[in-house]
């Protein structure tokens, strides 16, 4: 078996991977020193474009627009940047055995590769029906999203099923982003989802309702309460109804399917300290192996400002991440230390006209504020978490620039919050003003 050596090797082709490949070429790393290694056949990308602009049906974004790390405002790491940067670039390349203890991965194709140290950013896998042997799930054209592959399949479908029906399974991000994205494609769009409103691990029944009716009125028709129980299909094998578990049926040439994702921790199960499903680390990033580090979504780390531990999947932790576990390892080599990871938890997401940000955490009571109506051709509002006497937690539909840096700042500060009524009143110039 071919063997080949390296000081450093980052696991995964996702954001993570290439934001830390960024902080190792900005730090300094000679050639041949540092390796990527992906099973993606593409260089690390910004995997948000591939829910938003990478449908829309004129001025798609398409690669090489949006390899890393332009999301976060930094170089775009063309292909061919790798090389010029010294780092080798390894695609197309699954590791399917790891050795912790003897410094070394195994790909597929019996390729061996060495380290001294190792930055797991292998991310998520989406969550799919056939793992939960959903009758039918098998059938053509029930689609998932999470890799440009996906997003290609995905698209060619949309060209296929051009103005048909889609069913969209599932009601958070992903629900939200791709029933926007076939609705403006032009399909028939219907979405279902169990909970008693959309995004619930982060929405309010208020603020969900001003997204719900705000979809309904662009013509998304909302199923909730009730999940995909099967599927049948025609003589082709492609999809042809989704039966709910309510009884009803819904006519589906495409269903997408967005439950939920799972990090990608199997290949060094039992090697590495697990805390609540991935990989335990401090505030550096290092995990409880020596010389072994994860980033991303499968790094459970320490909230400081909460002193709590949690697991992020979320595309600014992993750029953050990726960066904190870079310069640690470089201030190390120098005999030096870096500031703790001190994050603050940061959500966003753009559909049709709509952006919101949210910062901070979703605890405690909530007030709403602003225009929420969903009918205005410019709805502006927002909402504010209180606990224990303090706001720890901003939301904001349609903020500026400057408004979302106050969300961000509020949430960080966590200041008295004062009266209830007075938070209404106030609305963003609360935050504005601390």
């Amino acid at each position: 078996m071919a063997e080949k050596s390296f000081k450093y090797v980052i696991l995964g082709g996702g954001v993570s991977a290439g934001y830390a490949a960024q902080e190792f070429a900005s730090q300094g790393v000679k050639p041949g020193e540092l390796a990527v290694i992906s099973k993606e056949a593409v260089a690390p990308y910004e995997r948000p474009a591939l829910s938003k602009g990478y449908l829309f049906p004129e001025g798609a974004a398409r690669l090489p627009g949006f390899h890393c790390c332009v999301g976060g405002g930094g170089e775009k790491l063309l292909p061919e940047s790798y090389k010029q940067k010294g780092i080798e670039l390894i695609l197309s390349t699954e590791i399917v055995k790891a050795d912790l203890a003897a410094k070394s991965l195994v790909s597929a194709a019996g390729e061996v590769f060495k380290y001294q140290t190792l930055i797991i950013a292998t991310g998520s896998t989406v969550l799919r029906l056939t793992d939960f042997g959903v009758k039918g799930a098998d059938s053509k054209n029930i689609l998932y999203l999470r890799e440009i592959d996906d997003a290609d399949i995905l698209v060619e479908a949309i060209k296929a099923k051009k103005g048909g029906k889609a069913v969209v399974v599932g009601g958070g991000y992903i629900g939200l982003e791709l029933s926007a994205a076939l609705r403006i494609n032009n399909f028939d769009v219907t979405m279902v989802f169990p909970e008693p409103w959309c995004m619930p691990r982060l929405f309010t029944a208020d603020i969900a309702a001003f997204y719900e009716t705000y979809y309904t009125n662009k013509g998304v028709k909302i199923i909730k309460g009730t999940v995909a129980a099967g599927f049948t299909a025609h003589s082709n094998g492609e999809v042809k109804e989704v039966q709910l578990k309510d009884g009803r049926s819904l006519e589906a040439d495409i269903v997408i399917v967005g439950v939920g994702a799972k990090p990608l921790t199997s290949l060094f199960k039992g090697q590495v300290e697990e805390d609540k499903g991935g990989f335990k680390t401090d505030a550096f990033f290092k995990t409880s192996v020596a010389d072994v580090y994860a980033v991303g979504d499968v790094a459970t780390f320490p909230l400081k400002m909460y002193g709590d531990v949690r697991r992020v999947e979320h595309v600014d932790h992993s750029r953050k991440s990726a960066g904190q576990a870079v310069k640690a390892i470089k201030a190390a080599e120098g005999g030096k230390t870096v500031e703790e990871y001190d994050y603050l938890p940061f959500f966003y997401s753009r559909s049709f006209d709509l952006s919101w940000q949210f910062y901070g955490d979703n605890v405690g009571d909530s007030v709403l504020f602003g225009d929420s109506n969903p009918s205005n051709p410019k709805p502006k509002f927002g909402a504010y978490w209180i606990q224990d006497g303090k706001v720890v937690g901003a939301f904001m539909e349609g903020g500026s620039g400057d408004e979302n840096k106050a969300l961000a700042t509020v949430a960080k500060a966590r200041p008295v919050a004062g009266s209830l009524d007075d938070l209404i009143k106030q609305g963003i110039s609360f935050a504005a003003k601390i």
